[in-house]
C-alpha cells in the first residue's frame, strides 16, 4: 500500500471505531443522557445519527466535487463531529436539557461526521492501483475499526458510559490532523450542486445495484448494532464488554478479509462476491438466531463476517466502476443509501423486535439480505461498465 492509502484507511478506521464503541453500552448510555427507556431510546439515538448520514452525504460529496478539493471539508466535517460529541459529554455532565435536545445534538454530529467517513472513503476512489483494491482498502479499515470498537467499546462503557464518545471524540480530532498531510486527488469535473447525486443516479441508472446491496448490507449493521447487541445481552444474560466481544467475532473475518476480497474481485469480477457473499450473508444471520448457546452463536458470528467480507469491497469497487468522475457524488449517494439501510435497520429492526419478537426481526433482516440477489440478479448479468468490467476483466486504472 502506498503512504496515501494507508493514511486514508487510518481515518476510515478511527471514525468507525469511535462509532461503534457507543454500540455495546447504548442501554446504559442513553439512560445517562436522560431517556427513561431503552430499546425505544436506543432506537432514537442510533437512527438520530444516521438521519444526519441521509440528509448530509450527497451535501458533502456534491460540494467537494464541485470545488474540487476534498481535505478541507473532511476537516470541517471532522471537528463538527468533535464539537457535537464533546457537547454530549458536557450537557449530559452538567444539566439536564432532556433526552430530546440530546436527540438534536445527535443528528449534528452525524450530519458533520459522515463528511469524514464518506469523504476520506471518496478519497481512496482517487487512487490509481485497482478499484477493488482502493475499496478492499476501505473495507478493511471500516472492518478493523468496528471489530476493535465493539469489545474495546464494551470495556469503556464499563468504566463509564459517557466514556465512549470522549473516546469518539478524539479519535475524530486525530482524522482531521491526519486530513492535512493528505493530497487532493479530485478527477475533473464540470458537474457540482447539491441536486448532483440524484442527477448522476438519473443517468446512471446502474448506480442502484450498488446502492441496493448498501442499503441491504447497512441494514444487517444497523440490525446488529441495536436488535443484536440487545438480543445477546437479554437471551445469553450478557454485560456491555461480553456483548461487545460477541460483536467483534463478526467483525474480525469480515476485517481480514476486506483487502483480499477486494483483490480477488479486480481479478474475477464483482458478480460472484457480491451474488454469494450476499445469500451466505442472509441465510447466517437467521442462523444466528436459531443457535441455542452464546459457544454456537459466537462460531456463526464468525461465519456472518466472511461471508460480509466478500461483498463489501466488491459493492464499493462497482460504485468506483460505473463513476469515472463525479466521485464524491457517487459514493454520497452510496452512503445515502447504506445511512437509509442503518436507519431503517434500527428503527425499523427495533420496532419488529418490540412487536413481534427476535424471531421475526431476525427473519425479517435474513430476508432482506439474500431476498435483494434475487431481486437484481438479472441487472447484475446485464450490466455492462466500461473501464472496467465488473464481472471480470482487468482495470486500467
Amino acid at each position: 500500500m502506498n503512504t496515501d492509502r494507508v493514511t486514508l484507511a487510518a481515518m476510515v478506521f478511527a471514525v468507525l471505531f469511535g462509532q461503534v464503541a457507543l454500540y455495546p453500552g447504548v442501554p446504559e448510555l442513553v439512560r445517562a443522557l436522560g431517556a427513561t427507556t431503552t430499546l425505544d431510546a436506543g432506537t432514537w439515538f442510533l437512527g438520530a445519527e444516521y438521519a444526519g448520514f441521509v440528509l448530509f452525504a450527497g451535501v458533502w460529496g456534491a460540494a467537494s466535487d464541485a470545488a474540487g478539493r476534498r481535505v478541507p471539508f473532511v476537516v470541517a466535517g471532522a471537528l463538527g463531529g468533535v464539537a457535537s460529541y464533546l457537547a454530549l459529554v458536557g450537557l449530559a455532565t452538567v444539566t439536564d436539557i432532556g433526552f430530546g435536545a440530546m436527540l438534536v445534538l445527535r443528528f449534528v454530529e452525524g450530519s458533520f461526521t459522515i463528511a469524514a467517513f464518506s469523504l476520506s472513503i471518496t478519497m481512496l476512489m482517487d487512487l490509481e492501483g485497482g478499484h477493488g483494491r482502493n475499496m478492499g482498502a476501505a473495507g478493511i479499515a471500516i472492518g478493523s475499526g468496528t471489530a476493535l470498537g465493539a469489545p474495546l467499546g464494551g470495556q469503556l462503557s464499563e468504566v463509564g458510559p459517557l466514556v465512549p464518545i470522549a473516546v469518539a471524540a478524539g479519535l475524530l480530532c486525530v482524522v482531521a490532523l491526519l486530513a492535512t498531510r493528505l493530497t487532493d486527488r479530485v478527477p475533473e469535473t464540470t458537474r457540482g450542486g447539491l441536486r448532483a447525486a440524484l442527477d448522476s443516479l438519473r443517468e446512471r441508472p446502474a448506480l442502484r445495484l450498488p446502492y441496493a446491496f448498501g442499503f441491504a448490507d447497512r441494514f444487517t449493521a444497523g440490525f446488529f448494532a441495536l436488535v443484536g447487541t440487545l438480543y445477546f445481552r437479554q437471551t445469553f444474560d450478557l454485560d456491555a464488554g461480553a456483548a461487545g466481544l460477541v460483536l467483534a467475532l463478526f467483525f474480525a473475518p469480515f476485517a481480514l478479509g476486506q483487502y483480499p476480497a477486494g483483490r480477488l474481485s479486480d481479478r474475477i469480477g464483482r458478480l460472484v462476491p457480491v451474488v454469494a457473499g450476499s445469500v451466505l450473508y442472509g441465510v447466517t444471520i437467521l442462523a444466528v438466531y436459531l443457535a441455542p448457546t452464546v459457544e454456537l452463536a459466537s462460531a456463526t458470528m464468525l461465519f456472518l463476517g466472511a461471508a460480509g467480507a466478500l461483498v463489501a469491497p466488491a459493492t464499493m469497487a462497482l460504485v468506483t466502476d460505473l463513476a469515472t468522475d463525479d466521485r464524491g457524488t457517487a459514493m454520497g449517494g452510496f452512503n445515502i443509501a447504506g445511512s437509509l439501510g442503518f436507519l431503517v435497520g434500527t428503527v425499523g429492526g427495533g420496532a419488529i423486535a418490540d412487536s413481534l419478537g427476535f424471531g421475526a426481526a431476525f427473519l425479517a433482516a435474513a430476508l432482506l439480505e439474500a431476498g435483494i440477489v434475487l431481486v437484481a440478479l438479472p441487472a447484475l448479468l446485464r450490466l455492462d461498465v466500461p473501464r472496467a468490467g465488473p464481472f471480470g476483466g482487468r482495470e486500467s486504472a
